[in-house]
């Protein structure tokens, strides 16, 4: 089973920091990184910077159309207005279909905002407290979502790039 958890933290450059610490967790075997993503977003910007951290996934990461659309929901969609609801509306439903609902959408919307960072990460056999206990714990929060293996696969199936 795949667990999809954002770690927030109270920095634009708090998640990227932390790339390090996950290749030593992986390599420990203390989690295994499927996919992963970080958005800084400084100060006084208008909107995040996103990156998908493309050197510490695994075998069958997901594509970059995940991770855009799942960023999209979560921080542009304001931005773009009405002229593309329906097509909103569809994508969050096969969000929800995948178990990335809106209370997860809206809980990382309100958590992250201008001065922080995020460290989104698709993991499975992750040891969740060793990761937590390597983070800062004073400027990091855990935000999470359980994906069962089922919901995983139909995941990839929604997002597999052609």
């Amino acid at each position: 089973m795949a667990t999809l958890t954002v770690w927030k933290f109270d920095a634009p450059e708090g998640a990227a920091a932390v790339e390090n610490t996950l290749r030593d967790m992986q390599k420990q075997e203390l989690i295994k990184i499927v996919d992963a993503a970080v958005v800084s977003w400084p100060e006084g910007a208008s909107k995040p910077k996103t990156r998908q951290m493309n050197n510490l996934a695994g075998v069958g990461a997901l594509s970059g159309t995940f991770w855009g659309m799942l960023f999209g929901l979560i921080f542009f969609m304001p931005l773009l207005g009405a002229a593309i609801g329906a097509a909103a509306g569809a994508l969050g439903g096969k969000m929800a279909d995948v178990g990335i609902d809106d209370d997860f959408i809206d809980s990382v919307k309100s958590k992250v905002t201008p001065g922080t960072s995020a460290l989104f990460l698709l993991s499975q056999d992750a040891v969740v407290d060793r990761v937590r206990s390597a983070f800062p714990p004073e400027h990091t929060e855990l935000i999470s979502t359980n994906l069962s293996a089922e919901k995983e696969t139909r995941l990839r199936e929604v997002f597999e790039e052609n």
